[in-house]
């Protein structure tokens, strides 16, 4: 159930993005779903392994190669997917970080009102 929950609330999350930012564009809620679980993969087995290979940039650059990292995952799902796309990089990496910042609010949010229930 909280995952389920999760996923609807990344979708949501996603919509909000392809609203704030110029570069993204989303094909409806069913796209978001499609998108928010395949995001959801590629940060789950793909991005561990970036991190691991990209560990000495990471490091020289204090941990700001980071960004680059999560923008060219961004912008892979958007070139993957039909209804979901990423013009360009840096539309990706600033698509990445509100992504980011919007799950992070509405999974504390969510996350809050099941405490108190």
């Amino acid at each position: 159930m909280k995952l389920l929950l999760i996923w609807i609330l990344n979708a949501l999350a996603l919509i909000a993005v392809a609203n704030f930012v110029p570069g993204i564009h989303l094909e409806g809620f069913m796209a978001a779903l499609v998108a928010a679980f395949l995001l959801g993969l590629v940060n789950t087995l793909i991005r561990p392994l970036l991190l691991l290979l990209t560990l000495p940039v990471t490091l020289v650059t204090l941990g700001l190669f980071i960004f680059v990292i999560n923008g060219l995952l961004f912008w892979l799902v958007g070139s993957i997917l039909r209804d979901f796309v990423v013009d360009s990089f840096w539309s990706g990496v600033l698509g990445a970080v509100l992504y980011s910042i919007f799950t992070w609010a509405l999974s504390a949010a969510a996350n809050q009102l099941l405490k108190k229930s």
